[in-house]
């Protein structure tokens, strides 16, 4: 642990005088947060906690873990370790934040985006590109012209190194080269803000937080749901997601069996009382 997370620790133990538990559990989440980041703390950005963010879909998980940050930043103001902090507000909790969104849920939410500047057609497109290829935001972001070649995306930042090859739906491309036709800035990056400049992650968060309330990674998610609920092999899954190991594609393996579930119950008819 660096010196500023240590004295935060020390903080809410003898000042702040909280439990055992809420005290291992910001230890948990702010170690995790600083091995993520691999370095100190007190020299954190918005970027960076999105990115952190962003390795979960729950709305609770992502709360809880904000909270430990914004309350470990405060503290740095409070003893002049930091000028300013970054601020991230929370997710409602009043909605339910869905584990993934629906097809029509997505497609039906693009409807509600005017298109009468290039940025809406940049935000149409960016959300279908999102669920058309399963891409995490941080490959999203550096994709390039030259990525794509006909209905093919090739991604160059995956993580480990790793390149992989995705097709693209149709409709996806369609509105990705509307929105390039469309736009007034020259980028050889894709996706660019209204300088002209490469999209940071932040414009990305927005962007999915303003149209469906969600962030990125949950259309990443939607994606492999879909695929898995349509029948595809977990094999081909995890090439299409780009994960190292099939372990960390089986997580979508609950959904198929909780569909399975539902279609028992729906249409067997001892799951109706009948014998």
């Amino acid at each position: 642990m660096s010196r500023s997370l240590e004295a935060f620790i020390e903080y809410i133990t003898i000042v702040k005088g909280l439990g055992k538990k809420s005290i291992e559990a910001y230890r948990s989440d702010l170690v995790d947060f600083e091995t993520f980041l691999k370095k100190d703390l007190i020299k954190v950005n918005l970027d960076d906690i999105l990115g952190f963010l962003e390795k979960w879909t729950n709305r609770n998980t992502i709360n809880r873990k904000l909270s430990s940050i914004n309350s470990f930043l405060k503290f740095c103001m409070k003893e002049d370790f930091i000028d300013n902090m970054p601020v991230l507000k929370q997710f409602k909790t009043s909605k339910k934040l869905p584990v993934l969104l629906e097809n029509d849920e997505i497609m039906q939410s693009l409807k509600h985006i005017k298109k009468d500047n290039w940025i809406k057609y940049r935000d149409y497109a960016f959300i279908l590109f999102l669920y058309a290829t399963g891409t995490r935001v941080s490959e999203a972001i550096e994709i390039k012209k030259d990525d794509i070649d006909n209905s093919w995306l090739k991604i160059r930042s995956a993580k480990g190194d790793k390149q992989r090859i995705v097709p693209i739906a149709q409709i996806a491309l369609l509105s990705l080269n509307e929105y390039l036709n469309k736009r007034e800035k020259k980028s050889e990056y894709i996706w660019i803000n209204y300088k002209g400049q490469k999209m940071s992650r932040i414009t990305a968060f927005k962007i999915t937080k303003k149209y469906l309330n969600v962030s990125p990674h949950v259309l990443r998610h939607s994606y492999a749901t879909s695929l898995i609920l349509g029948g595809a092999d977990l094999r081909v899954v995890q090439e299409l997601l780009g994960h190292s190991s099939i372990l960390t594609t089986q997580i979508y393996t609950h959904i198929e069996q909780k569909n399975l579930e539902q279609t028992v119950r729906k249409y067997h008819p001892l799951s109706k009382g009948f014998l």
